[in-house]
């Protein structure tokens, strides 16, 4: 990856003596949100359990990598009857693929604070490699000391390449649900500490 002087810039001189950091997601202050096109309009669901770590190479920051998994069932359109189907074998058959993961292979600065993240996407036991647009949303410590970073990415999906293909025709024409699905993720990640070692 081609470094320019942005936040893993900062990042590097901030802590010189590490080799490398490891920021864990705060599930709490962070959201993972998609939106559908249905007839005319769209509806917006979230899910409601995801996990995340962030690696960051102090000495090679090319080498700095990302892994996130939502789990599937956690899936909340805000009407159960509809959260049940997504669940089922026509969308995301959360029983048998409970897992919708990202991982990186390679990162690329594109501008200030922002990287196109390469990686692995598996959804419904499909994977395919994608290009995440991530943006850097800043740095701080909270009010217990504990160094902070925020990121979002924001992407469109053809949900049928997963296999994710129900749908139902319209007398008029047309299909009820659309094929594209947006895709947001905001995520706020604290830095993961080594235990104290143990009184001897």
């Amino acid at each position: 990856m081609s470094v320019r002087p942005t936040l893993l810039a900062v990042l590097l001189a901030a802590t010189p003596a590490l080799a490398a950091d490891t920021y864990v997601v705060d599930k709490v202050h962070s959201d993972a949100v998609f939106t559908i096109r249905h007839l005319m309009s769209r509806v917006t669901g979230r899910f409601g359990d995801f996990s995340g770590t962030i690696h960051i190479d102090r000495e090679k920051p090319e080498n700095s990598s990302v892994e996130f998994a939502i789990q599937a069932a956690t899936i909340d359109t805000n009407v159960p009857d509809r959260d049940k189907h997504l669940r089922s074998a026509d969308f995301f058959d959360a029983e048998k693929n409970p897992q919708i993961t990202f991982k990186s292979s390679k990162m690329k600065a594109t501008g200030k604070d922002t990287y196109d993240v390469t990686g692995t996407f598996t959804m419904r036991g499909v994977s395919k490699e994608i290009t995440l647009p991530v943006t850097v949303l800043g740095e701080m410590k909270d009010g217990r000391g504990t160094p902070k970073i925020g990121f979002e990415t924001s992407t469109t999906l053809n949900r049928k390449d997963y296999g994710v293909s129900w749908n139902r025709a319209l007398d008029a024409g047309g299909y009820i649900l659309g094929d594209e699905v947006k895709v947001t993720i905001t995520l706020e990640a604290g830095k993961k500490t080594e235990p104290a070692p143990a009184a001897k």
